[in-house]
């Protein structure tokens, strides 16, 4: 199973030039920049354990950069619905044969992860499928063959299989490879001439070597994965001064139109018109108090960062040849404080009402597996013990508004109808679960 993960993001309409960046793994490579400074740019660790090759410094080295990936799909889409060859409200069964089992799908929805669709990498039988060469459409089939988490619109669950379907449609659309139009239409036009379509057997010169973290002292080689499956949902790489190119031009106007742009960063609220932060292949948000645009990406042997602040003209870049405890994403955040400084302190806020009526057991579907969540009033202050077993992760919120808490990166707010709770929507970018609270009819 791909451990693809998302982090961050935020909406806006930056201004034209900026650059920046930083990576690494059991090397990282990488670069942080401020407007057209760059702030620190270097490599550590090893590109090579095996042979120990140290992490060279310059920004040339490539890395799988998983779910980073998903933002150039949803750009070459954003092109050809510029160009009138797809229609974003057009129902998904225009373009792909797919069972919906009846349900509306919008093309828009398979770009923010609030589809229903069941994603493939939290199926067991892509274990198997992932080492294997088959047609692409079998695993269309197997995601058909599921029962969708929800109906499309209501609930935002990460989602690779949408994204499987999103590069199915452009080489639909285009009668081309994904790789040949990833290549035509973006690479060639920012002048990433390091990245390409990850190959599972290729030999590439500066290429880094992934490898998994089994504990605070041993790593092993990564685990064997054939690239047909990530596809346009993670299978590209690229290089620490690629993607400072990459959001150059992205973020700078030059490759889509301002409106396209607007749409690939603001986030859609779902059908009941709850706010999410999950635009197109983007996630939206904030670090230490500045607006960001972001996403993160995780595969086999690699983690990646890539950071956008419009505000600041910031870009941190982290890509990483190990994945464990500390990931790319993490240490993006760390470097983009040290450029901040600390975040401005928040007054503490008191809720003013009974968070004894708030207690409860809410359940409700997550991503590849249910999640159950226990509220509680401990001494006057909210405690969510998060997930089944004897250890349950411990959260200790903070009040913010109305019946919303946070704990760092993630929302919670709680539902209320006809003065009674029963829901908690559990936000946290790359996920809007919808738990209902145990006993509500």
């Amino acid at each position: 199973m791909l451990p693809w993960h998302l982090s961050g993001g935020t909406d806006a309409v930056p201004a034209r030039r900026r650059r920046g960046g930083v990576g690494g793994g059991s090397g990282r490579t990488g670069r942080r920049a401020l407007g057209d400074d760059v702030l620190l740019q270097r490599g550590y660790g090893s590109v090579d354990v095996e042979w120990g090759v140290a992490t060279p410094a310059d920004a040339e080295v490539s890395y799988e950069i998983g779910s980073v990936t998903k933002q150039f799909t949803a750009a070459v889409l954003l092109l050809l619905a510029e160009e009138g060859e797809i229609d974003l409200e057009a129902d998904l069964t225009e373009y792909i044969d797919f069972d919906t089992g009846g349900r509306a799908l919008p093309l828009r929805r398979l770009f923010d992860h609030t589809s229903g669709m069941k994603s493939y990498t939290e199926m067991p039988v892509f274990g198997g499928l992932s080492v294997q060469d088959l047609p692409r459409d079998t695993l269309v089939r197997l995601v058909e063959a599921e029962p969708f988490d929800f109906e499309p619109g209501t609930a935002l669950i990460y989602n690779n299989s949408a994204y499987f379907i999103l590069g199915l449609i452009i080489e639909s659309v285009t009668g081309q490879s994904y790789e040949e139009v990833v290549r035509q239409r973006l690479f060639e036009p920012a002048g990433m001439d390091e990245s390409y379509y990850c190959s599972q057997v290729d030999v590439r010169e500066s290429r880094a070597h992934g490898y998994t973290a089994v504990s605070a002292d041993r790593i092993i080689r990564a685990p064997y994965l054939n690239h047909l499956w990530p596809y346009a949902a993670g299978s590209l790489c690229s290089t620490v001064g690629d993607l400072v190119k990459w959001n150059e031009v992205l973020h700078g106007g030059e490759i889509l139109s301002a409106a396209s742009y607007r749409e690939m960063t603001t986030p859609r609220p779902l059908v009941d018109g709850t706010p999410i932060r999950y635009a197109m292949g983007l996630g939206v948000g904030e670090r230490a108090g500045h607006r960001m645009i972001a996403h993160g990406g995780g595969i086999n042997g690699f983690l990646s960062q890539l950071s956008w602040y419009p505000d600041d003209s910031l870009t941190v870049v982290v890509l990483q040849n190990s994945t464990g405890p500390l990931g790319a994403g993490d240490l993006a955040d760390e470097l983009a404080g040290i450029v901040f400084g600390p975040a401005p302190a928040q007054q503490a806020k008191h809720f003013e009402g009974d968070l004894a009526g708030l207690a409860g057991t809410y359940r409700g579907i997550a991503r590849g597996q249910p999640l159950t969540v226990r509220v509680s009033d401990v001494g006057g202050s909210l405690r969510l013990a998060v997930g089944d077993g004897d250890e349950p992760a411990i959260l200790t919120p903070q009040y913010q508004e109305g019946l919303r808490w946070d704990d760092g990166d993630t929302r919670l707010t709680f539902i209320s109808r006809e003065g009674r709770i029963e829901e908690l929507r559990y936000d946290a970018f790359g996920a809007h679960y919808v738990l209902r609270r145990e006993g509500t009819p």
